[in-house]
């Protein structure tokens, strides 16, 4: 199978975006800034559609764009508590969301991600998790403190570009860190007991996960040890 040929098909068939968000996009790329994939974004917007929840919190806002996109398909009450920590994309996704006439609707956090997430008061019956990808293990805890019954936890690149395959003696040492703490997420989110999860390889690779059950989940991860930035 051809597979630049056959991912140029699915996207051909895939619905346009607005003008502000091809803007949007443009602009990130040109700024070297990661935005959705535009496979995982279809994914995105057909599990928000699906779901229609009516409080998502977003784990990395970036420049805004997946926040739009994931507004343009929830409830019109639908409302998006979104966390970023640099400051010059938090200033560029407030404008974008302002262009959008959608700054009502998305509460935009400027700061540690691990710090505001032990602040916020759930639950949010979806969460996208699209930070920094080392600190997903460490966000966890935190996350799913957050997560009610049914609730749904996305979470994008979790294949690493493939080298999650590898054995992190084959990983360049630089990287090993964030290797291993991808694996130990990837772990917990598939054994966790309360959790029902699905790796898609899609995109760089997307966990789906739902909450089966209340209470604390069984997590058996790091917590709130050595927690890093957003």
């Amino acid at each position: 199978m051809d597979e630049e040929r056959l991912a140029s098909y699915l996207h051909s068939l895939e619905e346009e975006d607005s003008p502000l968000m091809q803007k949007i996009a443009r602009e990130a790329v040109d700024a070297r800034i990661p935005i959705l994939r535009r496979e995982t974004a279809g994914l995105l917007k057909t599990l928000v559609s699906i779901k229609q929840p009516r409080h998502i919190l977003e784990v990395g806002t970036a420049v805004g764009y997946s926040a739009l996109l994931m507004a343009r398909h929830m409830p019109p009450d639908g409302r998006i508590t979104t966390i970023e920590k640099e400051e010059s994309r938090v200033r560029a996704a407030r404008d974008h969301f302002y262009q959008a006439e959608e700054e009502r609707r998305i509460t935009l956090l400027c700061g540690d991600a691990a710090l505001i997430l032990k602040e916020l008061e759930g639950p949010f019956d979806f969460i996208f998790m699209d930070a920094a990808k080392g600190q997903y293990i460490r966000f966890l805890p935190k996350v799913l403190r957050l997560l009610p019954p049914g609730g749904v936890l996305v979470s994008d690149n979790v294949l690493q570009e493939g080298s999650i395959l590898e054995s992190r003696f084959a990983i360049p040492r630089r990287e090993r860190t964030i290797h291993s703490r991808m694996r130990a997420y990837l772990y917990e989110l598939t054994h966790c007991e309360e959790l029902q999860t699905a790796v898609v390889p899609i995109g760089d690779g997307v966990t789906i996960s739902t909450r089966l059950l209340s209470g604390p989940a069984a997590f058996r991860g790091e917590g709130d040890q050595n927690d890093g930035q957003s």
